[in-house]
């Protein structure tokens, strides 16, 4: 009797294990089946990998659910050449100005309050639209290479007459201003000419150099004399 019992038990625990080795392989099948229709919808038939990355990255942008970018670190004075160093210096002074979030980048509202303040206000389309000639990683803000790009396109007549971009580029500070479409290519044609040497650039650089001296002697002068005139009081 206690045989049979003990039989009886271990045929149900053997089936037990069968059981959950079964449901274990049946979750192992639904995650690879899971994984492929995943990668079956981020592929695109007949498109390349390039396009199919860029297609799923837009789509998960607009769910919400897209990975922030790491970002590169790009140098604006070897990348923007056409520019001389104050053009760009410039240009990172009104980027700081109107980047209130302080976390480098210029978002919709942002931008929306530099236009205002340019005298040249925007519907949300047209700031939408604004943003979307220069996006190149789709995440709806504008970074300061993305900024740079909005003169680089001003300065190559990329942009149209009713660009709201080539409306920023007018009316700013920057030399890009009054010139319009055809003199702003003009302009920078000449500027980038004039800056192409090395000796320009190196000209630029020792110029900035010789202006921080003479400010350091200044203000060593001024402790100088400081000095002198409580050293008089305390005699």
């Amino acid at each position: 009797m206690a045989s049979q019992e003990l039989a009886q038990k271990l045929q149900r625990r053997l089936q037990l294990e069968e059981s959950g080795a079964a449901v274990a392989e049946g979750e192992a099948e639904a995650a690879r089946a899971g994984e492929e229709a995943a990668e079956r919808d981020c592929l695109t038939g007949s498109a390349g990998a390039e396009l199919s990355a860029k297609l799923c990255r837009r789509q998960h942008i607009n769910e919400g659910a897209a990975q922030p970018r790491r970002a590169a670190v790009f140098n604006p004075y070897t990348e923007f050449k056409e520019f001389s160093r104050r053009q760009i210096k410039d240009m990172e002074r009104m980027f700081r100005l109107y980047d209130s979030g302080r976390d480098g980048y210029i978002d919709l509202m942002e931008l929306k309050l530099m236009m205002e303040k340019l005298g040249a206000p925007q519907t949300h389309l047209g700031l939408k639209n604004m943003i979307k000639e220069v996006d190149e990683d789709f995440d709806g803000k504008l970074s300061f290479r993305e900024f740079l790009l909005i003169f680089h396109k001003a300065a190559a007549g990329e942009l149209e007459e009713d660009s709201g971009l080539l409306t920023l580029a007018k009316l700013s500070e920057i030399d890009v201003s009054i010139e319009g479409v055809k003199g702003a290519k003009n302009f920078f044609e000449a500027k980038a000419q004039a800056l192409s040497s090395a000796s320009k650039f190196e000209a630029e650089i020792k110029a900035e150099q010789d202006e921080r001296k003479r400010e350091e002697e200044e203000r060593k002068h001024r402790r100088a004399a400081f000095r002198e005139l409580k050293s008089a009081f305390t005699q």
